[in-house]
């Protein structure tokens, strides 16, 4: 059994954009430059854009962290982005969501110019992904396709299920594994949370490729897995645990132990897919920075 791991994964990524940044030190230009936005205090939130500041030095690009408070107005972040997305030194834009409640996630979004959108989100980016354009592909779905490169896993004639259907994961994974490209080629079927329970288990069952992306806490168990399937665990969620020091547990979407006594490969929670995400963002960050493509 192949365990997925996203810090070799990862790693590997990093290092090729290391050597890229570099060339670019020694040819005495700016390196990529990422801008993060945060609002608020969020625990999770915290975490990933520190990991995503700490990527960024380790691969050479620059990062700039934006903060505001819970209380900052959809005007006054709006009115951020639109200087970023004029700043010629701001290859990316990222901002962290969930936001307050009283923003709009959708207008903070489209507020980002499609060339800076390095979380792929952007209206333009996935209609163009759609269409099999190049574009800033998705972070996390994006990750994954470095993924199966990295360990060499075949999709071409594959039959993919996608269980879960968001804008982040789910349903762009479900268009590029579709598509003609390497990882790609697949058939694919999706569930989510209108089919059956037991039409999910029985597309589950009969899966080469599993990627799950639910958020609930071991939802795949061992009798609906294939034998000898490859199985992306998107989800992870904390889930509390009294003996644990931190109160609690990280729990991916898989129950990783039945997993891997009847899959061919696995990806671990945590230090998986959510590693591979971070990597699609920093290969988006450096597509933005070479300019490959314009929407002026």
């Amino acid at each position: 059994m192949l365990v997925l791991d996203g810090k070799i994964a990862s790693a590997a990524v990093k290092a090729s954009l290391l050597q890229k940044t570099q060339a670019i030190k020694a040819a005495g230009k700016r390196t990529p430059h990422l801008a993060a936005i945060l609002v608020g205090n969020n625990g999770a939130s915290e975490t990933y854009v520190a990991s995503k500041v700490k990527n960024c030095e380790e691969t050479g690009f620059g990062s700039s962290l934006i903060r505001f408070d819970d209380h900052v107005t959809e005007a006054e972040l709006l009115a951020k982005i639109s200087e970023l997305n004029v700043d010629p030194t701001i290859d990316g834009i990222l901002v962290q969501l969930p936001l307050p409640k009283h923003i709009d996630d959708e207008k903070i979004i489209e507020a980002i110019h499609p060339d800076k959108d390095v979380d792929g989100f952007h209206p333009m980016n996935i209609g163009r992904m759609v269409q099999g354009f190049d574009t800033f592909t998705p972070a996390t779905p994006y990750g994954v396709l470095l993924m199966l490169e990295h360990f060499n896993i075949q999709t071409k004639g594959k039959h993919v299920v996608v269980i879960g259907r968001s804008n982040i994961v789910g349903r762009p994974m479900s268009i590029l594994l579709s598509g003609e490209r390497p990882q790609g080629n697949a058939y694919v079927t999706i569930c989510h949370r209108h089919t059956p329970i037991e039409e999910t288990k029985k597309m589950a069952q009969q899966a080469d490729i599993l990627i799950v992306a639910v958020g609930i806490p071991e939802f795949i168990t061992g009798d609906m897995i294939k034998p000898g399937a490859v199985i992306i665990d998107v989800g992870i969620t904390r889930v509390e645990d009294a003996t644990a020091k931190k109160g609690f547990r990280i729990k991916g979407d898989v129950n990783y132990e039945q997993a891997i006594a009847k899959a061919s490969a696995v990806t671990p929670v945590p230090g998986g897919v959510g590693l591979m995400t971070i990597a699609g963002l920093l290969m988006n960050t450096m597509k933005a920075y070479e300019g490959k493509f314009y929407h002026n």
